[in-house]
């Protein structure tokens, strides 16, 4: 069956934001640098670890952008091309990257932690505020 019939049906009217969100996460999907992990910590928190071994601080940058969390990490050229002289084999990938993920609704990032060539971006869920609205009823006539 065809995902676009799926959303087409009359029974899902208003969904298309829903369509938009899991285009976007196939297409994450599909990237495979750097290699991450996502650990579930309880309490509707995650974490999610990169493997960004040859990055600093300053050549990563974390964001939130209309709920898809965006990791990139940027190489200087010359220091690149300076330091691949040095090295017989190079297993260690050193190139730039752009790696997202789409965040579901309510999903806050608590912080991002740099430790031993991993990058720890920790996500939590709060407590969604419970509300009851009160519809009234029209008579007509």
């Amino acid at each position: 069956m065809n995902r676009g019939l799926i959303f087409d049906s009359p029974f899902l009217l208003g969904f298309e934001h829903t369509r938009t969100l899991i285009e976007r996460a196939a297409k994450a999907a599909a990237e495979s640098y750097p290699p991450y992990n996502v650990e579930d910590r309880g309490d509707g928190a995650l974490r999610i670890t990169l493997a960004v071994a040859g990055f600093s601080p300053d050549q990563l940058e974390v964001t939130v952008e209309d709920r898809q969390l965006v990791v990139a990490g940027r190489r200087d050229a010359g220091v690149q091309a300076k330091s691949e002289e040095a090295f017989l084999h190079r297993g260690i990938a050193a190139r730039g990257f752009i790696r997202s993920f789409v965040l579901a609704d309510g999903m806050v990032v608590d912080g991002a932690t740099l430790e031993h060539g991993l990058l720890h971006i920790d996500l939590a869920r709060p407590e969604p505020e419970r509300r009851v609205q009160s519809v009234p009823i029209r008579t007509v006539g």
